[in-house]
Protein backbone atom coordinates (compact mmCIF):
# COMPACT_ATOMS: atom_id res chain seq x y z
CA UNK A 1 0.00 0.00 0.00
CA UNK A 2 1.69 3.50 -1.18
CA UNK A 3 2.01 5.98 1.80
CA UNK A 4 1.55 8.89 -0.59
CA UNK A 5 -2.05 9.51 0.04
CA UNK A 6 -2.97 12.13 2.60
CA UNK A 7 -5.87 10.58 4.38
CA UNK A 8 -8.45 12.59 6.81
CA UNK A 9 -10.66 11.63 9.54
CA UNK A 10 -14.12 13.60 10.55
CA UNK A 11 -15.38 12.81 14.10
CA UNK A 12 -19.25 14.05 15.02
CA UNK A 13 -18.84 14.05 19.11
CA UNK A 14 -21.54 13.31 20.48
CA UNK A 15 -22.92 13.31 23.71
CA UNK A 16 -23.99 9.69 23.99
CA UNK A 17 -22.51 8.42 20.90
CA UNK A 18 -19.49 9.04 18.30
CA UNK A 19 -19.76 8.66 14.78
CA UNK A 20 -16.63 8.27 12.45
CA UNK A 21 -15.52 8.12 8.69
CA UNK A 22 -12.28 8.34 6.94
CA UNK A 23 -12.05 10.21 3.65
CA UNK A 24 -9.44 10.98 0.72
CA UNK A 25 -9.79 14.54 0.16
CA UNK A 26 -8.06 14.02 -3.16
CA UNK A 27 -11.22 12.06 -4.44
CA UNK A 28 -13.96 12.82 -2.25
CA UNK A 29 -14.41 8.86 -1.47
CA UNK A 30 -15.76 7.86 1.97
CA UNK A 31 -13.12 4.43 2.79
CA UNK A 32 -14.48 3.67 6.16
CA UNK A 33 -17.16 4.29 8.46
CA UNK A 34 -17.35 3.46 12.67
CA UNK A 35 -19.47 4.44 15.57
CA UNK A 36 -19.18 4.17 19.12
CA UNK A 37 -20.59 5.20 22.66
CA UNK A 38 -19.31 8.09 24.27
CA UNK A 39 -17.01 6.90 27.24
CA UNK A 40 -17.56 10.01 28.95
CA UNK A 41 -21.18 8.49 30.00
CA UNK A 42 -20.05 7.26 33.04
CA UNK A 43 -19.91 11.19 34.48
CA UNK A 44 -23.25 11.55 33.46
CA UNK A 45 -25.51 11.31 30.29
CA UNK A 46 -26.28 14.57 29.77
CA UNK A 47 -24.47 18.06 28.83
CA UNK A 48 -25.19 19.75 32.38
CA UNK A 49 -24.17 16.59 34.11
CA UNK A 50 -20.52 16.22 32.21
CA UNK A 51 -20.15 19.93 32.96
CA UNK A 52 -20.39 19.75 36.31
CA UNK A 53 -17.97 16.58 36.68
CA UNK A 54 -15.62 18.65 34.54
CA UNK A 55 -15.67 21.65 37.19
CA UNK A 56 -12.78 19.52 38.62
CA UNK A 57 -9.76 19.74 37.04
CA UNK A 58 -8.29 16.01 38.00
CA UNK A 59 -11.55 14.57 36.47
CA UNK A 60 -11.54 17.41 33.73
CA UNK A 61 -8.24 15.44 32.24
CA UNK A 62 -10.04 11.59 32.95
CA UNK A 63 -12.93 12.39 30.53
CA UNK A 64 -10.16 13.83 28.17
CA UNK A 65 -8.41 10.76 28.46
CA UNK A 66 -11.28 8.39 28.22
CA UNK A 67 -12.54 10.51 24.87
CA UNK A 68 -8.75 10.33 23.45
CA UNK A 69 -8.23 6.52 23.95
CA UNK A 70 -11.72 5.93 22.02
CA UNK A 71 -11.27 7.78 19.61
CA UNK A 72 -7.56 7.18 18.73
CA UNK A 73 -9.11 3.26 18.83
CA UNK A 74 -11.58 4.01 16.45
CA UNK A 75 -8.72 6.22 13.95
CA UNK A 76 -7.45 2.54 14.09
CA UNK A 77 -10.62 0.94 13.34
CA UNK A 78 -11.27 3.34 9.95
CA UNK A 79 -7.57 2.52 8.66
CA UNK A 80 -7.68 -1.13 9.14
CA UNK A 81 -10.81 -1.09 7.19
CA UNK A 82 -9.40 0.85 4.83
CA UNK A 83 -6.18 -1.00 4.31
CA UNK A 84 -4.62 2.13 5.11
CA UNK A 85 -1.30 2.76 6.90
CA UNK A 86 -1.38 4.89 10.24
CA UNK A 87 0.79 7.61 8.45
CA UNK A 88 -1.34 8.25 5.99
CA UNK A 89 -3.89 9.84 7.93
CA UNK A 90 -2.86 13.73 7.88
CA UNK A 91 -5.83 15.46 9.37
CA UNK A 92 -8.45 15.32 12.40
CA UNK A 93 -11.14 17.34 11.96
CA UNK A 94 -13.78 17.20 15.26
CA UNK A 95 -17.71 18.69 15.21
CA UNK A 96 -19.08 18.50 18.77
CA UNK A 97 -21.68 20.97 21.24
CA UNK A 98 -19.04 23.31 22.38
CA UNK A 99 -19.05 20.87 25.89
CA UNK A 100 -17.69 18.11 23.97
CA UNK A 101 -15.26 20.22 22.14
CA UNK A 102 -14.04 21.91 25.66
CA UNK A 103 -13.31 18.25 27.37
CA UNK A 104 -12.11 16.79 24.44
CA UNK A 105 -8.84 19.91 24.92
CA UNK A 106 -9.46 19.85 28.67
CA UNK A 107 -10.54 22.87 28.81
CA UNK A 108 -12.10 25.12 31.37
CA UNK A 109 -15.76 24.58 31.31
CA UNK A 110 -17.08 27.52 33.81
CA UNK A 111 -17.62 29.82 30.95
CA UNK A 112 -20.36 27.00 29.70
CA UNK A 113 -21.67 26.07 33.10
CA UNK A 114 -22.49 29.13 34.18
CA UNK A 115 -24.53 32.56 32.38
CA UNK A 116 -23.67 33.90 29.93
CA UNK A 117 -22.65 30.40 29.20
CA UNK A 118 -20.35 31.62 26.02
CA UNK A 119 -17.61 29.32 24.51
CA UNK A 120 -13.68 30.20 24.93
CA UNK A 121 -13.14 29.83 21.70
CA UNK A 122 -15.76 30.92 18.52
CA UNK A 123 -13.23 30.20 15.58
CA UNK A 124 -12.35 27.27 14.40
CA UNK A 125 -9.51 25.90 16.34
CA UNK A 126 -6.20 24.38 15.03
CA UNK A 127 -4.72 22.35 17.46
CA UNK A 128 -3.28 18.73 17.01
CA UNK A 129 -3.86 15.34 18.38
CA UNK A 130 -1.65 15.48 21.51
CA UNK A 131 -3.73 18.81 22.59
CA UNK A 132 -6.61 16.14 22.18
CA UNK A 133 -4.87 13.77 24.70
CA UNK A 134 -3.71 11.55 21.40
CA UNK A 135 -0.60 9.28 21.74
CA UNK A 136 0.63 10.00 18.37
CA UNK A 137 0.23 13.63 16.52
CA UNK A 138 -1.34 14.29 14.22
CA UNK A 139 -3.12 17.71 12.93
CA UNK A 140 -6.53 18.60 13.57
CA UNK A 141 -8.94 20.78 13.48
CA UNK A 142 -12.04 21.85 15.65
CA UNK A 143 -15.22 23.15 14.23
CA UNK A 144 -16.34 26.85 15.35
CA UNK A 145 -19.23 27.49 18.24
CA UNK A 146 -21.22 30.07 17.65
CA UNK A 147 -23.01 29.81 21.44
CA UNK A 148 -23.07 28.28 24.28
CA UNK A 149 -25.14 25.16 23.27
CA UNK A 150 -24.73 25.54 20.01
CA UNK A 151 -21.56 24.40 18.19
CA UNK A 152 -19.76 22.54 15.82
CA UNK A 153 -22.47 19.12 15.08
CA UNK A 154 -24.89 21.56 14.33
CA UNK A 155 -22.58 23.88 11.95
CA UNK A 156 -21.97 20.10 10.04
CA UNK A 157 -24.99 19.43 9.91
CA UNK A 158 -26.07 22.54 7.79
CA UNK A 159 -22.97 22.77 6.13
CA UNK A 160 -23.91 19.17 4.94
CA UNK A 161 -26.44 20.35 3.04
CA UNK A 162 -26.37 21.46 -0.27
CA UNK A 163 -28.15 24.55 -1.81
CA UNK A 164 -29.74 27.72 -1.08
CA UNK A 165 -32.49 27.54 1.84
CA UNK A 166 -35.94 28.34 1.72
CA UNK A 167 -37.25 30.70 4.45
CA UNK A 168 -38.82 28.20 7.22
CA UNK A 169 -36.74 25.86 6.83
CA UNK A 170 -36.51 24.05 9.89
CA UNK A 171 -33.24 21.78 10.83
CA UNK A 172 -33.46 19.27 14.08
CA UNK A 173 -30.75 17.12 15.14
CA UNK A 174 -32.10 14.79 17.59
CA UNK A 175 -29.87 14.15 19.64
CA UNK A 176 -28.97 14.35 23.82
CA UNK A 177 -28.38 18.40 23.10
CA UNK A 178 -31.37 18.61 20.99
CA UNK A 179 -29.79 21.56 18.54
CA UNK A 180 -32.05 23.11 16.17
CA UNK A 181 -32.05 25.92 13.65
CA UNK A 182 -34.20 27.95 11.42
CA UNK A 183 -33.65 29.71 8.29
CA UNK A 184 -35.22 32.98 8.45
CA UNK A 185 -34.69 34.04 4.73
CA UNK A 186 -31.38 35.74 5.59
CA UNK A 187 -29.51 33.73 8.57
CA UNK A 188 -29.81 30.68 11.00
CA UNK A 189 -31.80 31.19 13.94
CA UNK A 190 -30.53 28.22 16.66
CA UNK A 191 -30.95 26.92 19.94
CA UNK A 192 -30.43 23.64 21.84
CA UNK A 193 -33.13 21.99 23.98
CA UNK A 194 -31.24 19.54 26.65
CA UNK A 195 -33.70 16.80 25.45
CA UNK A 196 -31.69 14.26 27.29
CA UNK A 197 -30.11 11.33 25.67
CA UNK A 198 -33.55 9.49 25.28
CA UNK A 199 -33.74 9.89 21.91
CA UNK A 200 -30.40 8.09 21.47
CA UNK A 201 -31.37 5.06 23.63
CA UNK A 202 -29.35 6.65 26.27
CA UNK A 203 -29.85 6.48 30.14
CA UNK A 204 -32.96 4.40 29.97
CA UNK A 205 -33.48 0.85 31.61
CA UNK A 206 -32.86 -1.13 28.27
CA UNK A 207 -31.29 1.58 26.32
CA UNK A 208 -27.91 1.36 24.27
CA UNK A 209 -26.64 3.09 21.07
CA UNK A 210 -27.27 2.49 17.37
CA UNK A 211 -25.30 -0.67 17.43
CA UNK A 212 -25.96 -4.50 16.41
CA UNK A 213 -28.57 -6.20 18.21
CA UNK A 214 -30.19 -2.90 19.28
CA UNK A 215 -33.95 -2.46 18.29
CA UNK A 216 -34.68 0.07 15.75
CA UNK A 217 -38.01 -1.22 14.44
CA UNK A 218 -41.15 -2.36 16.67
CA UNK A 219 -44.81 -3.06 15.01
CA UNK A 220 -47.74 -4.62 16.95
CA UNK A 221 -50.10 -6.48 14.88
CA UNK A 222 -53.08 -8.03 16.76
CA UNK A 223 -51.16 -9.35 20.53
CA UNK A 224 -48.22 -10.21 18.47
CA UNK A 225 -44.81 -7.74 19.13
CA UNK A 226 -42.84 -7.51 15.77
CA UNK A 227 -39.50 -6.46 16.26
CA UNK A 228 -36.41 -5.10 14.04
CA UNK A 229 -32.58 -4.82 15.30
CA UNK A 230 -29.41 -3.76 13.77
CA UNK A 231 -27.69 -6.15 11.87
CA UNK A 232 -30.40 -8.49 12.54
CA UNK A 233 -29.11 -9.33 15.42
CA UNK A 234 -30.77 -10.76 18.66
CA UNK A 235 -32.33 -7.84 20.72
CA UNK A 236 -29.67 -6.48 23.41
CA UNK A 237 -31.73 -3.14 23.69
CA UNK A 238 -33.63 -0.37 22.54
CA UNK A 239 -32.05 2.43 20.41
CA UNK A 240 -33.99 5.91 19.83
CA UNK A 241 -35.97 4.75 16.80
CA UNK A 242 -36.94 1.67 18.88
CA UNK A 243 -37.29 3.57 21.60
CA UNK A 244 -39.84 6.31 19.58
CA UNK A 245 -41.76 3.28 17.81
CA UNK A 246 -42.53 1.30 20.91
CA UNK A 247 -44.34 4.25 22.34
CA UNK A 248 -46.14 5.19 19.22
CA UNK A 249 -47.20 1.38 19.21
CA UNK A 250 -48.44 1.30 22.71
CA UNK A 251 -50.45 4.96 22.09
CA UNK A 252 -51.97 3.12 19.65
CA UNK A 253 -52.70 0.30 21.49
CA UNK A 254 -54.04 2.19 23.91
CA UNK A 255 -51.63 0.81 26.51
CA UNK A 256 -50.24 4.16 26.77
CA UNK A 257 -52.38 7.13 27.78
CA UNK A 258 -51.65 10.47 26.59
CA UNK A 259 -50.46 11.46 30.09
CA UNK A 260 -47.88 9.25 29.06
CA UNK A 261 -49.71 6.82 31.84
CA UNK A 262 -48.46 2.84 31.07
CA UNK A 263 -51.71 0.81 32.51
CA UNK A 264 -51.37 -2.08 34.26
CA UNK A 265 -52.07 -5.37 32.73
CA UNK A 266 -55.81 -5.27 35.11
CA UNK A 267 -56.71 -2.70 32.34
CA UNK A 268 -55.62 -4.13 29.16
CA UNK A 269 -58.05 -6.82 27.59
CA UNK A 270 -55.80 -8.50 25.22
CA UNK A 271 -52.73 -10.85 25.14
CA UNK A 272 -50.47 -8.03 25.12
CA UNK A 273 -51.75 -7.64 29.20
CA UNK A 274 -48.80 -10.30 29.50
CA UNK A 275 -46.09 -8.12 28.49
CA UNK A 276 -46.80 -5.41 31.21
CA UNK A 277 -44.90 -6.48 34.35
CA UNK A 278 -43.20 -5.32 37.10
CA UNK A 279 -39.45 -4.86 36.30
CA UNK A 280 -37.29 -3.66 39.18
CA UNK A 281 -40.11 -2.48 40.92
CA UNK A 282 -41.75 -0.38 37.84
CA UNK A 283 -44.26 -1.25 35.61
CA UNK A 284 -42.72 -1.86 32.07
CA UNK A 285 -43.73 -3.37 29.02
CA UNK A 286 -41.49 -6.60 27.96
CA UNK A 287 -40.80 -6.38 23.99
CA UNK A 288 -37.94 -9.49 24.23
CA UNK A 289 -37.69 -12.39 26.76
CA UNK A 290 -34.77 -14.98 26.34
CA UNK A 291 -32.08 -16.56 28.63
CA UNK A 292 -29.95 -13.49 28.64
CA UNK A 293 -32.65 -11.32 30.34
CA UNK A 294 -35.46 -8.82 29.13
CA UNK A 295 -35.44 -5.93 26.50
CA UNK A 296 -37.81 -3.53 28.04
CA UNK A 297 -39.23 0.01 28.03
CA UNK A 298 -40.75 0.86 31.78
CA UNK A 299 -42.73 3.59 32.74
CA UNK A 300 -39.69 5.94 33.76
CA UNK A 301 -38.71 5.83 30.35
CA UNK A 302 -41.69 7.05 28.81
CA UNK A 303 -41.44 10.19 31.09
CA UNK A 304 -37.95 11.13 29.81
CA UNK A 305 -39.34 10.90 26.21
CA UNK A 306 -41.64 13.16 27.19
CA UNK A 307 -39.74 15.63 28.66
CA UNK A 308 -37.11 14.88 25.70
CA UNK A 309 -40.19 15.67 23.27
CA UNK A 310 -41.62 18.65 25.44
CA UNK A 311 -37.64 20.27 25.56
CA UNK A 312 -37.68 19.92 21.34
CA UNK A 313 -40.95 20.87 20.36
CA UNK A 314 -40.69 24.23 22.81
CA UNK A 315 -37.32 25.11 21.47
CA UNK A 316 -38.93 24.72 17.84
CA UNK A 317 -41.68 26.78 18.64
CA UNK A 318 -39.19 29.71 20.64
CA UNK A 319 -37.37 29.80 16.91
CA UNK A 320 -40.63 30.38 14.83
CA UNK A 321 -41.79 33.10 17.23
CA UNK A 322 -38.60 34.83 16.92
CA UNK A 323 -38.69 34.73 13.52
CA UNK A 324 -42.34 35.50 12.81
CA UNK A 325 -43.59 32.22 11.16
CA UNK A 326 -46.41 29.64 12.32
CA UNK A 327 -45.94 26.09 12.35
CA UNK A 328 -48.28 25.56 9.05
CA UNK A 329 -45.81 28.17 7.45
CA UNK A 330 -42.84 25.71 7.15
CA UNK A 331 -41.72 25.14 4.25
CA UNK A 332 -39.47 22.06 4.69
CA UNK A 333 -37.76 20.16 8.33
CA UNK A 334 -34.38 18.06 7.50
CA UNK A 335 -33.95 15.71 10.72
CA UNK A 336 -31.10 14.10 12.12
CA UNK A 337 -30.01 11.75 14.80
CA UNK A 338 -28.15 8.83 15.89
CA UNK A 339 -31.48 6.52 16.07
CA UNK A 340 -29.88 3.50 14.46
CA UNK A 341 -32.69 3.84 11.53
CA UNK A 342 -34.84 6.39 9.59
CA UNK A 343 -37.60 7.53 11.81
CA UNK A 344 -40.97 7.57 10.12
CA UNK A 345 -42.23 11.22 10.12
CA UNK A 346 -45.56 9.68 11.24
CA UNK A 347 -44.38 8.26 14.90
CA UNK A 348 -42.99 12.00 15.19
CA UNK A 349 -46.55 13.21 14.74
CA UNK A 350 -47.85 10.35 16.71
CA UNK A 351 -45.71 11.65 19.85
CA UNK A 352 -46.12 15.32 19.60
CA UNK A 353 -42.97 16.68 18.13
CA UNK A 354 -44.65 17.15 14.36
CA UNK A 355 -47.99 18.21 13.09
CA UNK A 356 -49.60 16.95 10.61
CA UNK A 357 -48.19 19.15 7.59
CA UNK A 358 -44.35 18.43 8.73
CA UNK A 359 -45.45 14.64 8.19
CA UNK A 360 -45.44 16.01 4.54
CA UNK A 361 -42.28 17.87 4.01
CA UNK A 362 -39.68 15.95 6.03
CA UNK A 363 -36.32 14.44 4.89
CA UNK A 364 -34.36 12.03 6.94
CA UNK A 365 -30.53 12.94 6.84
CA UNK A 366 -28.79 10.01 8.35
CA UNK A 367 -25.21 10.76 10.29
CA UNK A 368 -25.86 14.71 9.06
CA UNK A 369 -23.52 16.08 11.02
CA UNK A 370 -20.66 13.72 10.31
CA UNK A 371 -21.68 13.93 6.22
CA UNK A 372 -21.01 17.86 7.07
CA UNK A 373 -17.55 17.38 8.48
CA UNK A 374 -16.80 14.98 5.98
CA UNK A 375 -18.32 17.67 3.44
CA UNK A 376 -15.77 20.56 4.70
CA UNK A 377 -12.68 18.18 4.28
CA UNK A 378 -12.78 17.45 0.51
CA UNK A 379 -13.84 20.73 -0.74
CA UNK A 380 -10.99 22.72 -1.12
CA UNK A 381 -12.25 26.06 0.43
CA UNK A 382 -14.26 24.20 3.03
CA UNK A 383 -12.94 25.11 6.53
CA UNK A 384 -13.34 28.66 5.16
CA UNK A 385 -16.35 28.63 3.91
CA UNK A 386 -17.56 26.72 7.37
CA UNK A 387 -16.24 29.49 9.05
CA UNK A 388 -18.80 31.91 7.42
CA UNK A 389 -21.32 29.84 7.91
CA UNK A 390 -20.79 30.23 11.80
CA UNK A 391 -21.26 33.82 11.09
CA UNK A 392 -24.96 33.19 9.79
CA UNK A 393 -25.77 31.60 12.86
CA UNK A 394 -27.58 33.64 15.97
CA UNK A 395 -28.33 32.16 18.94
CA UNK A 396 -31.50 32.12 20.52
CA UNK A 397 -30.92 30.52 24.76
CA UNK A 398 -33.97 28.85 25.88
CA UNK A 399 -32.87 28.97 29.82
CA UNK A 400 -34.49 31.23 32.07
CA UNK A 401 -37.10 32.31 29.18
CA UNK A 402 -40.87 31.71 30.87
CA UNK A 403 -42.31 31.17 27.49
CA UNK A 404 -39.99 28.39 27.22
CA UNK A 405 -41.15 26.94 30.17
CA UNK A 406 -44.72 27.41 29.17
CA UNK A 407 -44.51 25.73 26.51
CA UNK A 408 -42.33 22.81 27.02
CA UNK A 409 -45.00 22.21 29.80
CA UNK A 410 -47.47 22.55 26.88
CA UNK A 411 -45.84 19.65 25.37
CA UNK A 412 -45.12 17.19 27.31
CA UNK A 413 -48.21 15.06 27.24
CA UNK A 414 -49.21 12.58 23.87
CA UNK A 415 -51.44 13.89 21.63
CA UNK A 416 -54.84 11.60 21.64
CA UNK A 417 -54.69 8.84 18.94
Amino acid sequence: MSSSRRLAAAFDLGTTTIAAALVDPATGERLAVTGALNPQRRWGADVLSRLTAAADPETLRAMQGALALEMERMADDLLAQAGAADVELSLVAVAGNPSMEHIALALPVASLAYPPFRPLFTAGKDVNTLDLGWRREIAAYLLPLPGGFVGGDLLAFLFGLEGTPLRGTLYIDMGTNAEIALFDGERYLSTSAAAGPAFEGGNLRCGMAALPGAVSGVRIQGDRVILSTIGGAAPLGLCGSGVLETVTSLIDCGIIESTGRLRPAAEVDSNLANRLQEVNGTLAFVLHRDASGLVYLDQEDIRALQLAKGALRGGMEILLAKANISLDDVEQVVLTGSFGAVLSPEVLKKVGIFNEKMVKISGFIREGALAGVERMLVLENGRDRMEQLAQQVRVIPLSGTPLFEKLFLANIDFPNP
